[in-house]
């Protein structure tokens, strides 16, 4: 297939500093374009789950660096607080929020269209919406497992499914998944969480070699623990052997972990993995699977499965 008409951007390219925000210009209150030359000023950038956590730094980062920012997430109130904490470190910011589930295909299409017809095709989408419930596999409901299979993967390819093609179109683009070291290897009590990270990487494989032709990059981020409100509600189901691996690796702070995403994004990587651990199981997890699950069935035996009755 031949790859669209338009000027195009290497995907490891920021724009250059006539195609962002150069301050010529007031922003409008509520971080809209006046015209569509005001979208090419401040090129388009859609951030899932932007309400807190990974999603609010990485669209902090992305704020400052110029972009206009449009935030998703469920609650409204939510993210009316996360566009004032932006425009309160970043005056200047352009920021637009809207409400989605990100379980509605139809929502997300509609959504990335009124972006679209509003500031130009996307120059990012960062997939930063997720949930996390841990559980062993024979106590947790099918339902536990649809919901984070429905955010944590659907929601991602809904969403980089509505934008693809408009970034196609431009011949530019960025599409990034965060996924999680519970997609690199399986972890004790996320049988429910784990398949839905595994699926986002793997469709970030195959949209990483299809996409290249149309000047799309694609990067996927496994962030280790990450200092989230998400994070937070994870330790209330986590079992005890799922809270001592994570607790000899360490947590992040999400500014962190956004950085280090929204650097590796721009120089082109395909893999980011924040820390040594996370980065050596990227680099190396078919090898030292064996270890890993070594490792869990060691502290299952020192502590017992976290059933009742062991």
């Amino acid at each position: 297939m031949s790859a669209p008409a338009g000027p195009r951007m290497q995907p490891g390219r920021e724009p250059a500093k006539s195609a962002r925000a150069t301050g010529s210009r007031k922003a409008r209150a509520d971080g809209g374009a006046d015209t569509l030359a005001d979208a090419i000023v401040s090129p388009l950038a859609i951030v899932s789950g932007g309400s807190s956590g990974i999603g609010l730094a990485c669209a902090a980062q992305l704020a400052a660096r110029g972009y206009r920012v449009a935030l998703l997430a469920r609650d409204p109130a939510r993210l009316a607080d996360a566009a004032a904490a932006i425009r309160r470190d970043h005056p200047a910011a352009q920021v637009v929020c809207h409400p989605l589930d990100v379980r509605d295909a139809g929502a997300c299409a509609e959504v990335v269209d009124t972006l679209v017809g509003r500031h130009g095709a996307p120059a990012w989408l960062i997939n930063s919406a997720g949930i996390a419930e841990p559980g062993l596999f024979l106590d947790q409901p099918l339902a536990a497992h649809e919901a984070q299979l429905a955010t944590n993967y659907l929601g991602s390819l809904y969403l980089s499914h509505a934008a693809a093609r408009h970034m196609a179109a431009a011949g530019t683009g960025r599409l990034v998944f965060v996924s999680s070291g519970a997609g690199l290897f399986g972890i004790y009590g996320y049988s429910a969480y784990a398949p839905s990270k595994f699926a986002v990487r793997g469709l970030a494989e195959v949209l990483r070699v299809e996409l290249a032709p149309l000047g799309i990059g694609v990067t996927v981020a496994y962030p280790p623990d990450t200092r989230t409100p998400q994070l937070e509600a994870e330790r209330r189901t986590k079992p005890e052997v799922a809270r001592r691996l994570a607790g000899e690796s360490g947590e992040w702070e999400a500014d962190a972990v956004a950085r280090r995403i929204i650097a590796g994004a721009l120089a082109g990587r395909f893999a980011v993995a924040p820390g040594l651990p996370t980065a050596f199981v990227n680099l190396f997890h078919s090898l030292i699977a064996p270890l890993l699950r070594a490792r869990q069935q060691q502290l299952i035996r020192a502590i017992g499965s976290g059933r009742p009755g062991d």
